[in-house]
């Protein structure tokens, strides 16, 4: 059993404990809790893993949880655990796409994506999203799927945003 601290507002609050079982580890929460709802997360060098709601229970919360190797291994190493409001969003980590068309296997998609500049790319579940450099003054990009499209900032610029399923499927 390891044990790493518990964060509540970047202050120590209370003990988070990992238990490897076979291809699965057991996360473990406990701290006194505020009002409210709250959710406790695992971070570790690579990445985060919300881990899920606190339980109340008088002025303590609690969480036991188990994930599998796929579902930990972006963490990377274990850092600490943290507790956020539960209604916190998950930030949104983009990657660049250097040749976006080799993200899909459709003909169309990756003829219509060659030599695209400045794409961004993440997952999301089955959900493929892809982010394309957006100017008023040029080409709207993908004009076939404009009506899928939403046009938002990303980090400092303005992209338009699709989202693809499994099947690489445009949806709203």
């Amino acid at each position: 059993m390891d044990k790493y601290p518990l964060l509540l507002e970047g202050k120590p609050a209370g003990e988070l404990t990992t238990q490897r079982e076979g291809l699965y580890t057991w996360f473990s929460a406990r701290c006194p809790l505020p009002e409210g709802l709250w959710c406790a997360w695992a971070v570790g060098d690579r990445g985060e893993l919300r881990l899920g709601v606190l339980e109340p229970s008088e002025r303590q919360g609690t969480i036991r949880r188990r994930f599998s190797r796929q579902l930990t291994a972006p963490l990377g190493r274990l850092l600490r655990g943290e507790v956020r409001p539960a209604g916190a969003r998950e930030p949104e980590v983009w990657e660049p796409a250097a040749e976006p068309e080799r993200l899909f296997r459709s003909p169309w998609l990756r003829q219509r994506l060659r030599g695209a500049q400045g794409a961004l790319t993440r997952r999301e579940g089955e959900t493929r999203y892809l982010a394309l450099p957006y100017d008023p003054g040029r080409a709207f990009p993908l004009t076939t799927l404009f009506c899928f499209a939403q046009v938002r900032r990303v980090g400092e610029g303005l992209y338009v945003v699709y989202a693809f399923d499994g099947q690489e499927r445009p949806h709203f």
